[in-house]
């Protein structure tokens, strides 16, 4: 028997620490000028490239973000390191991605009036993963104390929403009582923050979502899962190619090439249509106008890219009612930030509101649930 499939909890876990533009700024700059000055002579015969001097106001035009949150502000700002210091654990300590991963789940399953008993499938989804194996979801089970199975998924920025999709199918299918999915974004250590057009782009968090089926859910703040939908077609235009075959290669695991980059005008410009369209025909397919909608829970990764996405789709701008924004003060943190939208923006509907969540990124991958507020 099918049954319908509902989102009854999210949970939020934001880091302690947080990093202005201001100050990320000047640790750039700082290096910057320093990197000028030692190769001076190579930059006048033009062997070296001269490196650029950013701004917070220049981060702020191009992005629409104003701050982030780290995980670990240690080495971040400093000029000889820049790059988070974080403490080794051991083995048998829990992990620094399953710390953050369960500290969300923890409000998501308050949020949803649940208990570890009333899940039986846990995916970590996120855009890096810390280790290779054990999954973090096993680990971040375990912690729980749930009993079940647990995988992690990696689809970059859409993570989430592909998470999501795989949880709903679950339930919809009645292989599984109740999914949580955890997106714990630690993105700052892939950060190149000597790079002035993407030092700025990314911050760390956590969130967590749990799916149950409708005949179970006691929450009241709770979305009935109207459909979902994904694609994926394949892009160079943002990589991140960090990995263990690194070691083999015997590259510099601490070059540009290795963290991310991305062709950021090429991404503006091939992705904005494609989510546009991607949202327009999941809606219509389920024969929903677009003028029905009440909130639009948008992937926060450039203010000026949701804008324009929103102008294809309305006609004009979206109001902050319609579409909030969260990446001025958590920047782009992945797959996490449409949830995080969701998370801050979902307590103000009404029964019968219609909203949809929607993620997009390397790959390229576009995910996106439509929600009805019960």
């Amino acid at each position: 028997m099918t049954s319908s499939a509902v989102i009854s909890g999210v949970g939020l876990w934001t880091p302690q620490y947080q990093i202005s533009n201001e100050e990320l700024v000047d640790s750039y700059n700082a290096w910057a000028e320093r990197f000028n000055q030692n190769n001076a002579s190579a930059i006048e015969r033009g062997e070296v490239t001269a490196k650029p001097l950013s701004s917070a106001s220049f981060i702020e035009k191009a992005s629409g973000i104003k701050s982030r949150y780290v995980y670990s502000k240690e080495g971040v700002l400093d000029i000889d390191r820049m790059r988070p210091s974080l403490d080794v654990r051991d083995d048998d300590q829990v992990s620094h991605q399953a710390e953050m991963a369960i500290a969300a789940a923890q409000k998501a399953l308050q949020a949803a009036n649940k208990s570890a008993k009333d899940i039986d499938m846990v995916i970590v989804s996120c855009a890096y993963t810390q280790r290779s194996y054990p999954a973090v979801a096993i680990e971040v089970q375990s912690a729980l104390g749930i009993e079940g199975f647990a995988f992690d998924m990696l689809v970059a920025c859409s993570s989430a929403t592909f998470g999501l999709q795989r949880a709903v199918d679950a339930i919809k299918a009645g292989s599984s009582k109740g999914v949580l999915v955890i997106n714990p974004e630690l993105t700052s250590p892939q950060v190149n923050y000597r790079d002035r057009d993407s030092h700025f782009i990314f911050g760390d968090v956590a969130t967590a979502v749990v799916v149950e089926s409708s005949q179970t859910c006691q929450s009241t703040h709770a979305f009935d899962v109207l459909s979902t939908r994904c694609v994926t077609t394949y892009s160079n235009a943002i990589r991140s190619n960090f990995g263990y075959i690194t070691h083999a290669t015997d590259e510099d695991p601490y070059s540009a090439d290795k963290l991310f980059h991305q062709n950021g005008r090429k991404v503006f410009k091939e992705v904005c249509p494609m989510a546009a369209e991607h949202i327009e025909s999941h809606l219509l397919s389920e024969g929903i106008r677009v003028a029905d909608l009440k909130r639009w829970w948008l992937h926060q990764a450039n203010l000026n890219m949701n804008l324009l996405i929103s102008r294809r789709l309305l006609g004009r701008d979206a109001t902050k009612e319609e579409a909030p924004v969260v990446l001025d003060e958590y920047a782009n943190t992945a797959s996490a930030g449409s949830i995080i939208a969701f998370a801050k923006y979902h307590n103000d509907m009404s029964s019968g509101d219609i909203g949809v969540i929607c993620s997009f990124g390397a790959g390229y991958s576009i995910g996106s649930l439509i929600l009805r507020k019960r």
